[in-house]
């Protein structure tokens, strides 16, 4: 009797070990399934995802951390129920409300696994937000657009004669002809295409010295289904089989969103369309992509183009950026662009007070500042430093209530500023403290428009392991710019070591001086006292080229190649203008040294110097 007492005992006691691990489980882990949200059945998932994110983000106030599992599948997104959220998205198109698919807002300690799914969009949306949030981590699916605002075709004929290209529209592209020109249409969108980038059809590469073109969206009619006609549309270099993207001007929401975030992770995500970026990230401190990629679908996908804009987007960021075994492709420009904001002084009000703007229409609307950043004043025609490094004591936003949507701000700085910097010329001030370490490796680079990767910070940058493959511009960029863009700053600590560099500079677009490119935008660059970059080292890179220059630099104190390969090939023709495989513009400590050169090294030849 005794015995079957105890072993009574023993069972309630598993019973409640039982309930507690199942209370705990239900505590720290939310499926998604049980907020009615299931997979493969083509519903609008948008309301639903809304609703159970803010109950979510509500209900959980504690350290401990959470799980919100998606159950693996397919999910459609709609405008239609979305999350509507005004958000000013630094270097995309203001315009307001956004749509969102996913709004991970105000979470705390989460992780969100989507378990392998996909994540398919319709209309114009902005896939996923993760805003004012902290130790997050997002993994585990794709994003996709339905119907992309990008108009894929294929050349079938080009009669250069008389100027008329004969070309197919890709299954998935919905369009119309009215008076003779051709809208791409889908839900809620459409608009004629005003440019494109033409594709290799067998290899997805870019074609030769073809950058940016002009599309024959006008003189249109329609030979069969699908096929179509433009007697207005000329280039000798599309030949039959050319795929060409043709594209417009907006890029109204990157893929994902990252703002006012600490201790970001996005891992194993793929973006395979978005209208702007695949990511952009501002006014945020540590974020870190491991396996995330801007890609096709696989070998097999018949696209040949990802996203309207950079792969990876980082502005005004601080602590470490790391992007590491990622895959960009098919993107409309760089695989990851790293700077700041200068804001043009437009005001002297006293000795410690100015008025600063945002000047870039893509670019404002969010916080620049805070009480306590250090800061520097540069002279915008020269990018020189002018003035003693400064603080902030207090801003606040003059066009707007508060930097929410905010152009113009006062900012009144803890000493004296230099007597020069005024209204009456051009001066910028730029944020020292929202500067990040970047550690960009083992990535591959390949197939996408203009420039491989952009660096603007003044903290340590390593780019290493990297392999950029046909990245039609500039492999790497080194920029800096008060006059255009807007983009800080000057870097001091770059190490870019163990990278491949195949076939760069198969087309001419902006900063493309040579494989590797140190570019800062220098309008007076003969009455410059100073030095823009430092410190930069350049070694056992192997380059594979078919042209000439592997490195420009201007306005550099301090600069190394050592310990590289160069070896040459004949798979285009040679036409870069720079015939030189250094070119150096006010560069002083440099050395290039311990280097190996298909067909030798004649300094006098190779190097091209002007102080």
């Amino acid at each position: 009797m005794n015995n079957m007492k105890n072993f009574r005992t023993f069972i309630g006691i598993l019973c409640c070990l039982a309930m507690l691990c199942s209370c705990s489980q239900t505590k720290n882990q939310y499926d998604l399934s049980d907020f009615g949200l299931t997979p493969d059945k083509k519903d609008n998932a948008s309301p639903l995802m809304a609703k159970a994110l803010e109950q979510i983000a509500v209900s959980h106030t504690g350290d401990d951390t959470i799980t919100i599992v998606l159950p693996k599948g397919r999910y459609d997104f709609y405008p239609e129920g979305a999350a509507q959220k005004e958000y000013f998205i630094s270097n995309h198109d203001q315009d307001n409300p956004k749509l969102v698919g996913l709004p991970f807002e105000n979470m705390r300690n989460v992780i969100f696994d989507a378990q392998g799914s996909e994540l398919i969009f319709h209309g114009r949306m902005l896939p996923v937000s993760l805003i004012n949030s902290e130790n997050c981590t997002l993994k585990n699916f794709s994003i996709d657009f339905e119907n992309p605002h990008i108009s894929q075709v294929k050349i079938l004929e080009n009669d250069t004669v008389a100027g008329a290209i004969t070309y197919e529209v890709a299954p998935w592209v919905e369009y119309e002809i009215r008076d003779s020109v051709f809208y791409a249409k889908g839900e809620g969108w459409e608009h004629a295409p005003a440019w494109g980038i033409a594709f290799e059809g067998d290899t997805k590469r870019l074609v030769y010295t073809t950058s940016d073109i002009a599309v024959g969206s006008k003189g249109v009619s329609e030979v069969s289904p699908s096929v179509l006609k433009s007697t207005k549309w000329n280039n000798k270099k599309l030949i039959p089989g050319t795929v060409v993207a043709m594209r417009g001007w907006g890029r109204p929401t990157p893929g994902i969103f990252v703002s006012y975030d600490t201790n970001t992770t996005l891992e194993n995500i793929r973006v395979h369309y978005a209208e702007g970026m695949g990511l952009l990230a501002q006014m945020s401190e540590n974020i870190t992509l491991d396996k995330f990629s801007v890609c096709l679908r696989g070998d097999n996908d018949p696209r040949y183009f990802t996203t309207q804009a950079d792969a990876t987007h980082f502005s005004g960021c601080k602590g470490k950026i790391v992007s590491v075994g990622g895959l960009y492709e098919g993107m409309m420009d760089d695989a990851i662009n790293v700077h700041g904001t200068y804001l043009k002084i437009q005001k002297r009000v006293d000795d410690k007070t100015l008025v600063g703007e945002y000047m870039h229409p893509q670019s404002y609307g969010f916080e620049w500042g805070f009480p306590g950043n250090a800061v520097q004043f540069i002279d915008s025609k020269t990018m020189e430093i002018i003035g003693d490094p400064n603080k902030v004591s207090a801003i606040k936003a003059l066009d707007k209530p508060s930097a929410h949507g905010a152009k113009v701000f006062e900012i009144v700085f803890e000493k004296p500023i230099d007597p020069a910097i005024s209204e009456k010329g051009t001066f910028g001030v730029e944020n020292l403290e929202w500067t990040p370490e970047v550690y960009f490796a083992d990535n591959v680079i390949r197939n996408n428009r203009a420039r491989g990767s952009l660096f603007s910070t003044p903290k340590k940058t390593i780019v290493e392991k990297n392999v950029f493959d046909h990245t039609s511009g500039t492999a790497i960029l080194l920029c800096g710019d008060c006059n255009g863009w807007f983009e800080t700053g000057a870097c001091h600590d770059v190490e870019i070591r163990n990278n491949k560099f195949i076939n760069s500079l198969t087309n001419m677009f902006q900063f493309t001086n040579a494989v590797i490119s140190i570019y800062p935008e220098i309008p007076d660059l003969k009455d410059q006292k100073k030095y823009f970059h430092s410190n930069i080292v350049i070694e056992n890179n192997e380059f594979e080229t078919f042209d000439v220059p592997i490195l420009y630099a201007k306005s550099v104190d301090g600069l190394i190649f050592r310990n590289n390969t160069i070896k040459q090939n004949n798979q285009y023709p040679a036409f870069h203008w720079n015939k030189h495989r250094f070119f150096f513009q006010r560069v002083i400590h440099s050395e290039i040294k311990d280097n190996q050169f298909d067909g030798g090294f004649d300094e006098k030849r190779d190097v091209k110097v002007e102080n």
